[in-house]
């Protein structure tokens, strides 16, 4: 529920601003749009095979899930690395650069993005890797415990660890160590903080905002992937059910992390947000008459 209103605002305040929206702001968007889709063909599924004690469906509905798990996850790793590098390029470039990063460029990136994540959940099913189910057996994945079996397990989930995961991951940790190395020299230069520009200071703050968002979905996703590669190199019946099943929820909760972020750090958001048709019911109202201030009137919410 979290994840369906809070990205439908994100998505709903971009459809509204979409004229004044700038190239980056684009990657927010297709994060949202991965969250929610993630959300809408995953989790009733998960949510029904937990009410039944037991996956429903079969193969068949395994193999869809672990594909949209796959494609999503992918889609908003991928993403958050391309985030990262734009906003190091952004903060390192001249203005006259960071202009050349056209809408264009950016819808570009998106599509590359959204084939790269095709290409990769759609490889076990041209038999390169395999899909199964969890080991708690209410939802599937891919099937980590394949890496010792076979060497076709072996080189897909050695491959896509590299190239879905640390590399990607390396280039968000280094892409933000170096912005914040580019803002600590910069701050040094500039002895009176009164002084510093508006321009660098929303800079800063969208760079923060940015940088919880990625740490958000890495901290989220690190007990799951520890849990999986401890299926890898061990049998998934030396853990307790609960001890596979948290990870997996925790890493499902990234989704609902970065509507709260962008409500948080971003005033144009806020205000958007609170224009919605749906917030309307949810607005606080005070009497502000005399009689009010003498009788306390309780704040009402007409939702």
């Amino acid at each position: 529920i979290l994840t369906i209103l809070g990205n439908s605002a994100v998505l709903a305040t971009a459809v509204k601003r979409s004229s004044l929206l700038k190239p980056p702001e684009l990657l927010t968007v297709n994060l949202a749009v991965a969250d929610i889709g993630m959300a809408l063909s995953m989790y009733p599924l998960a949510i029904a095979s937990a009410w039944n004690h037991a996956w429903l469906g079969g193969d068949a509905s395994c193999v869809y899930y672990a594909l949209m798990g796959f494609l999503f996850g992918v889609c908003s790793m991928m993403t958050l690395c391309a985030m990262a590098v734009i906003r190091f390029l952004v903060t390192n470039s001249s203005k006259s650069n960071s202009n050349k990063i056209t809408k264009n460029t950016v819808c570009i990136l998106i599509a590359f993005i959204w084939l790269y994540s095709l290409l990769w959940a759609i490889l076990p099913l041209l038999g390169w890797g395999y899909y199964g189910p969890e080991p708690f057996g209410i939802s599937c994945t891919i099937a980590w415990s394949k890496f010792h079996n076979s060497s076709n397990g072996f080189s897909f989930i050695l491959s896509m660890f590299l190239l879905c995961t640390v590399l990607p991951a390396l280039t968000i940790v280094a892409c933000y160590l170096g912005i914040a190395w580019k803002v600590h020299k910069a701050y040094q230069d500039i002895q009176n903080i009164d002084k510093i520009p508006n321009a660098a200071k929303l800079e800063k703050k969208l760079t923060l905002m940015a940088v919880l968002i990625s740490v958000g979905f890495l901290s989220s996703w690190t007990p799951y992937a520890a849990a999986s590669f401890w299926s890898i190199f061990n049998s998934s019946d030396s853990l307790q059910p609960v001890v596979t099943l948290l990870p997996c929820l925790f890493a499902k909760s990234s989704t609902a992390y970065n509507p709260f972020i962008y409500y948080v750090f971003s005033k144009t958001f806020r205000c958007e947000v609170k224009k919605l048709p749906c917030c309307c019911g949810w607005r606080v109202h005070y009497f502000s008459s005399d009689s009010s201030a003498e009788h306390p009137v309780p704040t009402l919410c007409s939702g």
